[in-house]
């Protein structure tokens, strides 16, 4: 098998200058780069930069991922949108979850090896559908974190008396769909965390109320970050309302038994599901395969004794093919004598057959067993 590496990063917040750029092409002569976006692959060789070093200089988001199995994964974000108790806590359960300092903000680590490294990018780039997540988080969606937890349950570094971190996941995005496939985490586990809802619609008319509420001066300084730019503000303040919200009750925690014992239950439901799907599309072949024949039979019972004169010319032609369709004809013939009371007749016929091509081997194999 080849080789094959595949760099991806983006920057959201803050495009890239004309110096940024001649910067990274000094670290790949061929990376596709734009002022938003660096993209290389590797058939051989390896890339010359640090990810971590490009994350905290220029980017907000980078992919990597190689056919033998690799996922990585890094998000840079405000310090205050992290919950730093839930990371800190996956991170010891199991490897390949860090924060790492970027002045002012962090950057999420996420990195997992899976066995099965058949993970294909298409042509839009296979970070386009995990970058909603940045924009999640920012507006106060932590259940990223909480598929995070879910990889450390995987791995058997959460007790199993554990309760989840929220009340679950549901309805999942796009976004979390792409992540939970790219980081080959169990779908049963993600479907089971995900008949829970996370956070309950916000009513018509809150984010209004709640907007009004602000203090002017507080509604200032967001309309002016808006002016210049900030592309953080409408995230901000989508999270400030959905924070303002009065609480409403969910039922108890499951715990991480719970999770697992349900995942367990769904996985059984989905594979009595496909063993049904199977056997009806078997059935169904089964079905049309003898419309097939019965089709064939009668057409070789209308053309009538033509057809032994077909077969002698099949295999006096002598080869794989002629000789398969003598035996397919011959085949159905038995089955048309078997119909009409004359296996006598067709016995006796096959016999003669056989005697005239005795010194064809290939043939006679193909219709052992006929008569």
């Amino acid at each position: 098998m080849s080789e094959y590496q595949y760099y991806e990063f983006q920057a959201i917040d803050r495009p890239l200058t004309r110096e940024d750029q001649d910067a990274l092409r000094a670290l790949s002569s061929r990376a596709r780069i734009t002022a938003t976006s660096f993209v290389n692959e590797y058939n051989w060789g390896d890339f010359r930069g640090d990810p971590l070093k490009l994350m905290r200089q220029w980017f907000d988001l980078h992919l990597y991922l190689a056919n033998w199995g690799s996922r990585h994964l890094m998000i840079r974000l405000p310090a205050h949108v992290v919950d730093r108790w839930l990371l800190d806590h996956v991170g010891n359960a199991i490897d390949g979850i860090s924060i790492e300092t970027a002045g002012e903000k962090v950057i999420l680590a996420i990195e997992r090896q899976l066995e099965d490294g058949g993970y294909e990018v298409d042509d839009s780039g296979s970070l386009a559908s995990l970058a909603p997540l940045r924009s999640d988080l920012l507006a106060g969606d932590t259940r990223l974190f909480y598929l995070l937890w879910l990889m450390a349950v995987e791995e058997e570094g959460i007790e199993p008396d554990e309760p989840e971190p929220l009340p679950g996941i549901g309805p999942l995005t796009g976004a979390l769909e792409a992540f939970a496939s790219f980081f080959g985490i169990d779908p049963d586990l993600v479907a089971t965390a995900a008949e829970r809802t996370a956070f309950d619609p916000i009513p018509a008319g809150s984010a209004e109320a709640a907007i009004a509420a602000m203090d002017s001066s507080a509604k200032n300084k967001l309309l002016l970050r808006l002016f210049d730019g900030d592309p953080l503000v409408a995230a901000e303040l989508r999270a400030k309302v959905r924070a303002g919200l009065p609480q409403v009750p969910h039922a108890a925690p499951r715990t991480v038994a719970d999770l697992l014992a349900r995942a367990e239950a769904i996985g059984a439901e989905r594979e009595q599901m496909e063993a049904r799907r199977k056997a009806e599309q078997r059935r169904l072949a089964q079905e049309e395969a003898k419309r097939e024949q019965r089709a064939r039979l009668d057409g070789l019972i209308r053309r009538g004794e033509v057809v032994w004169q077909e077969v002698e010319t099949e295999i006096e032609r002598r080869n794989a093919s002629g000789y398969n369709l003598a035996a397919e004809m011959l085949s159905d013939l038995g089955i048309i004598a078997n119909e009409h009371g004359k296996t006598v007749d067709f016995a006796r016929r096959l016999a003669a057959i056989r005697e005239r091509h005795k010194g064809k081997k290939a043939f006679l194999l193909r219709i052992e067993g006929l008569g």
